[in-house]
């Protein structure tokens, strides 16, 4: 825009030296173009690019998240009494009792006791510990 407006206040109409022609090899002459597709078709080839992506939501996001969340609440049904935990908080503590099915009273030592609800634990210790930690602990009692 701002070269025509350029070249009107100058004066000069010559024009056909901006101008350019393109030839492709599907524009040449006696080239075969194929037809546009018609709105069904469109629609189709749209509505399997959603279909894919719901598929693709699914199995990337969706069902590795419902996956987590059953072995959470399996490891949670399988705490019992003495069993030492690690809360979301990143609290280690050991369970003292069952205070009802969703809570549990945790005892955090030194008289420290808090009811907590059992979703708000994220995993045992042992489980929470990084592996290097798990197998030094072992190497050490075998050492002794």
């Amino acid at each position: 825009m701002l070269i025509n407006s350029a070249w009107a206040a100058s004066g000069d109409s010559d024009t056909s030296a901006t101008t350019a022609t393109t030839t492709t090899a599907a524009s040449a002459p006696g080239a075969q173009v194929p037809p546009p597709p018609s709105t069904g078709e469109a629609f189709a080839m749209n509505m399997g690019m959603v279909l894919l992506m719901v598929v693709l939501f699914y199995v990337l996001l969706i069902r590795p998240q419902q996956k987590r969340f059953k072995e959470h609440s399996h490891m949670l049904s399988r705490l019992d009494k003495g069993v030492k935990v690690v809360t979301q908080g990143g609290l280690v503590a050991t369970i003292d009792r069952e205070v009802s099915e969703h809570e549990v009273l945790l005892d955090f030592g030194n008289n420290v006791k808090i009811t907590a609800m059992r979703s708000a634990i994220m995993g045992r210790y042992e489980d929470a510990l990084p592996k290097a930690t798990n197998d030094d602990k072992k190497s050490k009692t075998q050492a002794k």
